[in-house]
């Protein structure tokens, strides 16, 4: 295992490392945040912070602890091998005073530790007496050589073929001799191996730690904001009572609070302006049927009439239609909205219901394609369908030029797809999302008389009351393509 001493080192002095971990510690605070995180998953973000605290404040104190660690143990290693080393060397001067001639077994005779040795020089002779053949004064630091023989006591760490030492140089002045120890730091580096292999371990357990408790934090985070999401969606689906249970967090139920008073305005206002809606259309109802019986009356005798009079009543008479077909549309948008209308869901063969529906509204020999791998059947509201494709077929009679084709295609989601190919100059890009909107018209539809602007949107609200989509796209042979998919129902 890697080890902060394998990083660091036992060589340096105590001081590199302590500046090495500021210098790094200080330069990654001030390191930017990638733009790419920013596209990180808020929860993502959340663990990803705590995963970094924890590693940051594991590594500070981990620095802190070996270097501390390291100190100590240096500090009291330097104490007794200065304390050893100056033994020795008084040794050395007591028998030098009579035995100068046996300086070589003299030195022989000095007790080091196991795999030290000692190095003796004698100024006058200029002559050097080694412990051991193998270590003579060339493998000591050159500086501490030259100070100690300058007359200075100097110690020194080294290594020798990748073992550390400590080396102390001791002049003796009363012999002018100098005399030369070094002392293994294995055990050293040994014990702060193993700290800084415990400190790693610690720091990878912090991290994991960290990595847990940020994502039981942003879990914890996450859900008030989960169950926002959960009631703002279902609210967008039409269910308007959706609301949030009340929390305990006082900061948790200021935001419940809030959402909820504001889903009491939002669902108040959208069932002030439905009922609004309906009740304008059912008052409206009675003077329209008034004035449809007096036109039909009119209409009656219209040979009586004038030819100029005869035109003013054909367009009284068409607008009073259009005018009645738009209440009955708003009436059943308003029914629709308050979700008081039923859908009887039942396993239907379109091709033969599309037939009929196009007879009924005088569109004979209508072409229907049904997809090989489709088999043409769908679970649908045969009065709603009725009215979808009624809307279909009108808005390609008034604005399309007439209907060229009616597709059966299985889904995306592998439901049943039913799709209305027109004949007329098709639908732009930027109008498509805004044509199924309430009273919208594409440019071709404002070209030309008739439609209420209400049919598209019929379509649209009971394909979403039977859970599906409808959409415009281009034909491949021309004009627009009006699709409505079903999905498919399982029971």
């Amino acid at each position: 295992m890697p080890s902060l001493a394998r990083f660091a080192g036992l060589l340096p002095e105590p001081g590199d490392l302590h500046s090495a971990a500021n210098s790094k510690l200080g330069k990654d605070r001030y390191v930017q945040v990638p733009s790419r995180l920013r596209k990180l998953s808020l929860r993502s973000r959340v663990t990803l912070l705590f995963l970094a605290t924890g590693l940051l404040a594991s590594l500070s104190l981990s620095a802190v602890s070996y270097v501390s660690a390291r100190s100590y143990l240096l500090e009291r290693r330097t104490e007794i091998v200065e304390r050893q080393s100056f033994n020795n060397a008084q040794l050395i001067r007591t028998q030098l005073r009579t035995r100068r001639s046996q300086a070589f077994e003299l030195i022989s005779g000095i007790r080091t530790e196991q795999n030290g040795f000692s190095v003796l020089h004698l100024a006058p002779e200029d002559l050097y007496f080694s412990q051991d053949i193998r270590y003579t004064q060339q493998v000591f630091p050159p500086e501490l050589v030259a100070s100690t023989l300058a007359g200075a006591t100097s110690r020194q760490r080294f290594s020798i073929d990748g073992q550390p030492y400590i080396a102390v140089g001791v002049y003796i002045a009363e012999i002018n001799a100098t005399y030369f120890e070094a002392f293994p730091l294995t055990n050293e580096q040994r014990t702060l191996n193993a700290i800084g292999s415990a400190l790693f371990l610690g720091i990878i357990i912090a991290g994991a730690l960290s990595s847990l408790g940020g994502v039981w934090a942003s879990r914890r985070l996450m859900k008030p904001l989960e169950r926002v999401s959960e009631a703002a969606s279902e609210i967008a689906d039409g269910g308007l009572d959706a609301r949030l249970d009340q929390e305990d967090d006082p900061d948790l139920s200021r935001l419940v609070a809030s959402f909820n008073g504001m889903a009491d305005a939002v669902q108040t206002r959208i069932e002030r302006e439905a009922r609004f809606a309906s009740d304008v259309s059912h008052e409206l109802r009675s003077p329209i049927t008034a004035l449809a019986a007096a036109v039909e009356v009119l209409d009656a005798r219209r040979a009586d009439l004038s030819d100029r009079t005869q035109q003013a009543l054909d367009v009284v008479v068409s607008q009073i239609r259009r005018f009645d077909q738009m209440v009955l549309d708003l009436l059943e948008l308003s029914r629709l909205d308050v979700g008081i209308t039923d859908l009887n869901r039942e396993e239907t063969d379109l091709a033969p219901l599309i037939t009929r529906i196009a007879g009924r509204y005088g569109i004979d020999n209508i072409i229907i394609e049904v997809a090989p791998d489709s088999h043409g059947l769908a679970s649908v509201d045969k009065k709603r369908f009725e009215r979808i494709m009624a809307n279909l077929l009108d808005n390609a009679r008034i604005h399309g030029g007439g209907v060229s084709r009616v597709s059966i295609e299985v889904g995306d989601r592998q439901g049943t797809r039913i799709a209305v190919e027109d004949n007329g100059p098709g639908v732009t890009h930027n109008e498509r999302a805004r044509i199924f909107e309430r009273f919208a018209r594409g440019s071709a539809g404002r070209s030309r008389s008739g439609g209420t602007g209400l049919g598209l949107a019929l379509v649209a609200e009971h394909a979403r009351a039977h859970n599906g989509l409808a959409w415009v796209e281009d034909s491949p042979n021309g004009g627009a393509r009006f699709v409505v998919e079903f999905p498919e129902t399982r029971s």
